[in-house]
């Protein structure tokens, strides 16, 4: 069989590839292990959070599926950092694990073009360095333009218990054995990767009176732009808050060398996620902690099962009861399953180019944790842009590369394939440099246009957003055309709400840079004739002015560096005088522009100017016809 584009697995990454290129018009196949597993939430029973919910945001903007799926599956949602101003504001949804996955299910079965297929994946079909297809297990042969890698954390998967190692998959399924190695013989640098996943309780064994409820929020949230509310406020399902202690950490410490990461096994080559530690981690490298704060979130209204957040460990299971049995609320608690590690292959991302197609092989693509990511959100986001660009790829079109300054999408593929990583990657505020920018609130007007140039985003869909810009910059000239004069009834009201007087006339524009002053209050004056959206867009415009430019010509100084390109064939070994980590680095990565090249950890500014020197002489040369 013959097909455009062959996605290879069925988690976040691959399901948001397949359906972009099959929305694209392209004849799609998406081949997973197990149907029954799509789209599945193997670890926390959560999408969003800090930076990643901007994230599903963004992915909603270009025309993925995953915002919306979360909208009908959400059992619980609030705003992150709301306190803390827009350019960290979040949200994050307790997703129901039955719902999300029957969700995604009704959409892949019900999109044009798309074919779906179990399989197991063993090798590629590559002729000339490019890839023609993929053998499955059985040693069927299926022949495609283009391939997605999404195989998650599946490629020779050991699950890991105390002092047992055990060959397979999250769900007890039978790993990608032999993928990974095929890859290596391809030229592919492989890594070893682990994570892992805590218990889960019956909720029916749980003391909940000696835990801190957590409620969602009192106001309505979506991550897509597109579709209102489902939900009713008041039937959002709460999580609780419960700590560690000292009789749960000296058992930690007791036991730690029957954990398989501090002695259980003495063969882990897998490093863990960083900010993502196992309860053990937590114990040994913050040794000054008392206690650490854990979270009981239900997985489903289907089932009882709740999920231990923040106590992943690889802990032998008697062990783990001893431990789960000495937190507050869980002295009686039930394990239903009990926590593992895992580890897994995936391949250094450097080997990518910023449109996420191998550099090794064409029109070969990986997304997700095959790339050394973690994440739900981040998987999903790199399938859309290796979907997008895989179907870009062979209808001869230009690709779609997300800047820094432009989507936290953007600076994610950026990090990966600029820095590559040492251990899982998450996604955090603090990588952007531009998250001013790269706020919850306009991930529509900063990535919108491009879902509708790639054709994931219909003409309705861009009529809408259109508009809301066009209105956007009315309500500004409307602020800026009212003023208010220093009445008496004006300042008294003023004085009322806690802000100063006024002695001049002043436009709502002026007025509303005041902190204390809201859209709100400005309609004491006069009546603002705008939906609640977009007087959020202009109120954040209006009070942050000043550091969005700022944010903005920082950008476009960062642009003109994007814009000198370096050649793709070019010989750092001919560049004399620049260090020799640089020059490694350098030929690793091979960046496309300086800007690339400067955000290389190891190349230094010094490195960048001989660089550029070299780069400058070498096109005078040519051009001179040297």
């Amino acid at each position: 069989m013959n097909y455009d584009i062959i996605v290879v697995g069925g988690g976040h990454a691959g399901c948001e590839a397949c359906l972009a290129s099959a929305r694209m018009g392209n004849n799609t196949l998406l081949i997973t292990g197990n149907i029954k597993n799509i789209a599945d939430m193997p670890c926390n029973p959560s999408i969003g959070g800090s930076a990643k919910g901007i994230v599903v945001r963004e992915i909603d903007a270009l025309g993925g599926q995953m915002g919306k799926n979360a909208d009908k599956a959400q059992i619980q949602i609030k705003m992150l950092n709301y306190k803390k101003g827009p350019a960290i504001q979040a949200l994050r949804a307790q997703a129901d694990k039955i719902t999300y996955p029957q969700e995604m299910w009704k959409t892949l079965s019900s999109t044009a073009n798309l074919s779906i297929q179990e399989g197991i994946v063993e090798d590629l079909i590559v002729e000339n360095n490019k890839i023609m297809g993929i053998i499955l297990e059985n040693g069927e042969k299926i022949y495609g333009k283009a391939v997605v890698l999404t195989t998650g954390t599946y490629m020779k998967a050991d699950i890991l218990v105390g002092d047992t190692r055990r060959r397979e998959g999250p769900h007890g399924e039978k790993p990608c054995n032999y993928l990974s190695e095929n890859l290596e013989k391809l030229g592919f640098q492989i890594k070893r990767l682990k994570t892992g996943t805590p218990q889960r309780i019956d909720k029916n064994s749980i003391d909940f009176s000696k835990t801190k409820i957590e409620y969602g929020d009192s106001v309505y949230h979506t991550f897509s732009f597109d579709d209102a509310p489902s939900y009713k406020i008041e039937d959002q399902v709460p999580c609780h808050l419960i700590y560690t202690n000292e009789k749960t950490h000296q058992i930690i410490r007791e036991n730690l060398h029957k954990s398989s990461m501090y002695g259980g096994l003495d063969d882990i080559k897998g490093i863990g996620p960083r900010y993502c530690p196992s309860i053990e981690d937590k114990v040994v490298r913050f040794s000054d902690k008392e206690r650490h704060q854990l979270f009981l979130e239900p997985e489903s209204l289907y089932y009882d099962d709740i999920y231990l957040q923040g106590f992943s460990t690889s802990m032998p299971h008697d062990i783990q009861e001893q431990m789960v049995h000495s937190l507050e609320g869980l002295e009686h608690a039930k394990i239903l399953k009990y926590a593992y590690a895992i580890e897994y292959d995936a391949i250094y991302p450097t080997q990518l180019k910023q449109t996420l197609e191998t550099k090794l092989i064409e029109n070969l693509y990986t997304a997700g944790q095959i790339n050394g990511t973690s994440g739900y959100e981040e998987a999903a986001c790199q399938g859309l842009i290796a979907g997008i660009n895989a179907a870009l790829k062979i209808n001869g079109k230009e690709p779609l590369i997300l800047k820094r300054d432009e989507a936290y999408i953007g600076v994610l593929i950026d990090d990966l394939v600029t820095k590559g990583i040492r251990d899982p990657y998450r996604l955090l505020t603090s990588r952007a440099e531009y998250r001013l920018l790269l706020r919850h609130d306009n991930a529509d007007l900063r990535l919108r246009e491009y879902g509708y140039q790639v054709g994931l985003i219909n003409e309705k869909q861009h009529l809408r957003l259109l508009d809301k810009k066009k209105k956007i910059e009315e309500l500004k000239e409307y602020l800026r055309e009212h003023k208010i004069t220093p009445t008496e009834i004006t300042n008294t009201y003023l004085e009322q709400i806690g802000s100063s007087k006024i002695q001049d006339g002043i436009t709502l524009y002026q007025l509303l840079k005041r902190p204390e002053i809201t859209m709100q209050h400005l309609q004491h004056f006069y009546s603002i004739p705008y939906d609640q959206d977009i007087q959020e867009q202009v109120s954040i415009f209006v009070k942050y002015e000043g550091y969005i430019i700022k944010a903005q010509k920082e950008a476009e100084k960062m642009k003109k560096l994007e814009n000198k390109m370096i050649p793709e064939n070019i010989d750092y070994d001919k560049i004399t005088n620049i260090a020799s980590e640089a020059r490694q680095k350098l030929k690793e990565v091979n960046p496309t522009s300086i800007g690339q090249a400067l955000r290389i950890s190891g190349v230094n500014p010094a490195d960048i100017s001989i660089l550029m020197i070299y780069l400058k002489k070498e096109y005078a040369n040519a051009n001179r016809g040297v």
